[in-house]
C-alpha cells in the first residue's frame, strides 16, 4: 500500500482523491492577488459613478394689488426660512418691481414650494402667484 514505506513511494506521503497539491496551501483561486501569472501585484481601480448635478430653479413671487404685504412676509418666513427683515426686503422688492426671487432650489423642492405658497394663498382667498423658472 502506498505511504507505508514499501515499494516505490517509500518516504513520501500520498493523499488519495485530493488531486494535485499546489504550492501555497493547495488553493487555486488567485486569492493572493497574483493573478494567473503569479506576479502578486494586481491593481484594482475603483471608479465612482459620476452623478449629474440637479437643475436649479428660481422660485418667484409676482406682485398683485390685493394680497396684503403682511401675508407675503408670512409666506417668505414660513416656506423660505427668511427672517423678518429679509422677508420684508423681498416683499418690498416684489411690490416695487413686480417680481422677486424667494430662493433657488432643485426642481422637486421648487415645485413643492410653489404648490405650498399657492395653496396657502388660495385658502386665505389671496390671488398671490408663485412660479418657478430654470436658472
Amino acid at each position: 500500500m502506498a505511504g507505508c514505506g514499501t515499494g516505490g513511494d517509500a518516504g513520501r506521503s500520498v493523499a488519495y482523491g485530493a488531486g494535485p497539491r499546489l504550492a501555497g496551501g493547495g488553493q487555486d483561486d488567485d486569492r493572493d492577488g497574483g493573478g494567473p501569472d503569479g506576479g502578486g501585484t494586481d491593481v484594482v481601480t475603483k471608479t465612482s459613478p459620476k452623478t449629474k448635478k440637479p437643475s436649479m430653479y428660481r422660485v418667484l413671487l409676482l406682485n398683485d394689488d390685493y394680497t396684503p404685504m403682511e401675508f407675503v412676509v408670512h409666506v417668505l418666513e414660513r416656506y423660505f426660512n427668511k427672517d423678518q427683515q429679509e422677508a420684508t426686503q423681498i416683499m418690498l422688492h416684489v411690490h416695487q418691481k413686480g417680481v422677486g426671487v424667494c430662493g433657488i432650489f432643485p426642481f422637486e423642492i421648487a415645485e413643492t414650494k410653489v404648490m405650498q405658497v399657492t395653496d396657502l394663498a388660495r385658502k386665505n382667498q389671496h390671488p398671490l402667484q408663485c412660479t418657478m423658472e430654470k436658472v
